[in-house]
This record gives C-alpha cells, sequence and structure tokens, in this order.
C-alpha cells in the first residue's frame, strides 16, 4: 500500500448523463487469446507509443491504453508519474466482447491528444486510459491503480487521477471512498459532479474542478457544491474551480489542450497554469 497522505454521442447518451445525476446518491486490436499476467511481460509496450490492451489480455478488470515516455526503459531505476484518465458515458464499452469498443477513448481527453501527437506536458509521465461498461466503480479503480503499480515502473508518490461528465464523478468517488488512504495525490474532475457530504474526504488531496456555466447536462452548480463542500472543511490545499462563462457540457477539451488559457471567468479561479504542471506541484510526502 502507498502512504497514507463524451464529445456528445447521441440524444440517449445525454439521456443517460442526465439520468445518472437525478439518481446519483454519494486503434489497435491486442491478440485476447494470449495467457499474460501483467504487463511487463509483453512486447508491446512501447515507449512513446499509446497501446491498447483489451480486456482479457492482461489481468487487469478493465480494457485499456497505456502510454509510457519516451524515455521510458524497463530496464532502468527511473519511475514515472502516472496519470489516470477516466472518460465520459459516451465511451462507455466492454472491450472482453469487441476490442475495438477501445478505441472511443481515443475521441477525447489525454489519449486523443497522444493519438494525435499533440502531447507534449513539461513532464514525462506514463498516461494510462481505463475503459468501465457503466459507471466508474472504486473499488475496481483501486485494484486497477494496484495493478499498475505492480507491473509499471510508477514514481508512487506521484499518481493523479482526472476525468470528464462521469469520468469527473469518478475522480470525486474514488476519493470520497478512500480519502487519504487513495493512491492519488491531485485530481481534476471537469464537468462532473460528487458527494457533498464526503468533504472531509478531501483533506489532503488538491482538487481543482472545471466546468461550463451553460452546461445543459450537468450543472456547473454541482461543481460548485462539491468544492464549497471540500474546502468548508479547511483541506490543506484548497480546491479550485475554474468556469467557462458560455461554454456546454464540453468544458474538457479547452481543459486537456490548454486552449483555455485565460478565458475563463474572473469571478472564479484562473486557469493560469497547464493543469498537467499543476498536478505536478504535489506529490505524497508534501501533503
Amino acid at each position: 500500500m502507498v502512504p497514507t497522505i463524451i464529445k456528445k454521442r447521441s440524444c440517449l447518451f445525454l439521456l443517460t448523463i442526465q439520468l445518472l445525476v437525478n439518481c446519483s446518491s454519494s486503434d489497435s486490436v491486442i491478440d485476447t487469446n494470449r495467457e499474460t499476467n501483467n504487463l511487463v511481460g509483453l512486447n508491446t509496450i512501447q515507449p512513446g507509443v499509446q497501446v491498447a490492451y483489451p480486456k482479457g489480455s492482461t489481468k487487469s478488470q478493465y480494457g485499456f491504453y497505456v502510454y509510457v515516455p519516451s524515455e521510458y526503459n524497463i530496464a532502468n531505476a527511473e519511475k514515472y508519474p502516472l496519470l489516470i484518465h477516466l472518460h465520459g458515458g459516451g465511451a462507455r464499452g466492454d472491450s472482453a466482447v469487441n476490442p475495438n469498443d477501445l478505441n472511443s477513448i481515443l475521441f477525447d481527453g489525454p489519449p486523443s491528444l497522444i493519438h494525435k501527437n499533440q502531447w507534449n506536458p513539461k513532464h514525462p509521465m506514463i498516461v494510462v486510459s481505463p475503459q468501465s461498461p457503466s459507471i466508474w466503480n472504486t473499488e475496481n479503480l483501486h485494484n486497477f491503480i494496484t495493478f499498475l503499480i505492480d507491473n509499471l515502473k510508477i514514481d508512487t508518490q506521484r499518481i493523479y487521477m482526472t476525468g470528464f461528465s462521469m469520468g469527473g464523478k469518478g475522480c470525486y468517488d474514488y476519493i470520497s471512498s478512500k480519502g487519504s488512504n487513495s493512491y492519488v495525490v491531485a485530481i481534476v474532475p471537469i464537468a462532473g459532479w460528487g458527494n457533498v457530504s464526503t468533504g472531509n474526504q478531501f483533506t489532503n488531496i488538491p482538487v481543482w474542478a472545471f466546468h461550463g456555466d451553460a452546461d445543459r447536462i450537468i450543472s456547473y452548480d454541482k461543481s460548485i457544491s462539491m468544492v464549497n463542500a471540500i474546502n468548508a472543511e479547511n483541506p490543506t490545499t484548497k480546491a479550485k474551480i475554474t468556469i467557462y462563462s458560455g461554454i456546454d457540457h464540453d468544458s474538457w477539451s479547452r481543459t486537456y489542450d490548454n486552449t483555455g488559457r485565460g478565458s475563463a471567468n474572473s469571478a472564479y479561479d484562473p486557469f493560469d497554469i497547464s493543469i498537467y504542471e499543476w498536478m505536478y506541484l504535489y506529490k505524497k510526502t508534501d501533503l
């Protein structure tokens, strides 16, 4: 254990997301017939390349994409920060049934930027993008991170999580469940929502939320309420919230690719630093 411390797909998807909000209480195809216990035994790990692992091709309960920096070398001692990206409802799928389902992850967020050769964070990091067939399950996520730590050269002091829409909720839910016992050191939930009764679980977890004030799928009030609930518990690092004026549900594209810098509503926290640089400000030993 570690120390304590869509783009829019269809009307049906939009309806599903709205139901989740209302009911909430709290490229490539890999041979799936191979016997594999871990990642390091696979010759498909390629530094600087994003590789697909459909469900069933490893011991993980998820299918996922994994990207390791070009500097990554299994023979070296150097370890790297880990960024876990949680997709929204439009990218749900089961790659055990259809391995090509996994490709829907490539439409948004860091995996999309990597796929389009637009990924250039200041600090090299491993990026893993799992796929869930339904709303994110916190225990499954925790076990998945354990699996990654066991099989990749990860700096466990620098594990970060981000997600949008349903994935934003997944970020909040993971910390609401695990608190300071989570593997994750900081989260960036975008256009999400959470359980406002769990603010005390975020005491040692820096949070930077983003939302558009014209979001008709998940109201930006959901993010404001969650951040207020966290800050009411006097966290070590005050939770931040950035609101884009006139932006609808897709507030994540401009956040992930950094084009939203300087365009946020001045009544809220400014978007004045890349989220990836902001994450890197924090590590377990600092909190």
